[in-house]
């Protein structure tokens, strides 16, 4: 009786409603850990570079500074260190974007598909501002970088951050029936791709039965490709990034299956769960 009639929109104006849905959800998913959206850039910034610092400290006194590439041995440990946390952010952004019963679904033209992609891409926009801004800073003040192919490097960083998304997706859809697992699936992934990623060593000069250990991870792949597209005198023999792009798309497709299922069949008592 109180309710106003919709008008009807063309196929452009529903494209830029939801356009303009998306980006209210990213400005709120950026402002989720400050109000201040630019000093909750500079909190993710500072946890980048100190990152980086505990891994250069590490290194340092572990002496394996000679087992890094010939070249920038800080563009080393950053062209690993901003690929995993690409690829982790996206994936903690994702799984913690709002579900079907969350009360932001209340609102008519939002929808879980604005919400996970809304989380996408501020993790995206945060991480991309930190990483250009860090290189920027350590160009200017430190030591001048040179990277051998800056576009294709971006690319894997995106496709860290693709991949991460996808898995992000994949414990999203199974976190409403299986709270409690999820989120030790994601704190073993987090702790597991520590190492495993590749991160703290040359995937070249692994032996055979070493590359056999890791090669199932996509994250492996990438941050190796990322080195190959870095540095002139490193070429990945051991990695592809072909094969961490197609378990992206995999895990999106199952992905977007289970998000389907998942809220055709939403309650409201899966908060009780948690």
């Amino acid at each position: 009786m109180f309710q106003s009639k919709r008008k009807p929109q063309t196929s452009l104006g529903s494209a830029l409603s939801m356009l303009e849905v998306t980006y209210h959800c990213i400005v709120r998913s950026v402002r989720i850990q400050h109000n201040n959206a630019f000093i909750a850039i500079g909190m993710n910034m500072l946890q980048a570079v100190m990152f980086v610092g505990a891994f250069y400290l590490m290194f340092s006194i572990m002496g394996l500074r000679s087992a890094g590439l010939r070249g920038d041995f800080m563009l080393y440990i950053m062209s690993g260190i901003f690929m995993y946390l690409s690829h982790i952010r996206a994936l903690s952004a994702v799984m913690g974007a709002d579900g079907p019963t969350s009360a932001m679904m209340q609102h008519a033209p939002m929808t879980t598909i604005i919400s996970i992609t809304g989380a996408a891409l501020s993790s995206l926009y945060a991480q991309t501002f930190s990483l250009f801004l860090i290189l920027f800073i350590y160009h200017m003040l430190w030591n001048p970088i040179y990277i051998e192919d800056p576009l294709a490097a971006y690319g894997m960083f995106l496709l860290a951050w693709f991949t991460g998304c996808c898995f992000g997706l994949m414990l999203l859809v199974l976190k409403p029936w299986f709270p409690q697992t999820v989120q030790m699936i994601m704190m073993v992934y987090m702790r597991v791709n520590m190492l495993a990623s590749g991160k703290m060593f040359v995937a070249n000069a692994l032996p055979g039965f070493m590359v056999a250990m890791f090669d199932w991870n996509p994250l492996f792949h990438i941050i190796d490709q990322a080195r190959g597209f870095t540095f002139s005198n490193y070429f990945p023999r051991n990695s592809n990034w072909e094969y961490a792009f197609w378990v992206g798309v995999t895990f999106l497709v199952i992905g977007m299956m289970g998000e389907f299922y998942t809220r055709k069949h939403a309650s409201a008592s899966w908060y009780a769960r948690r």
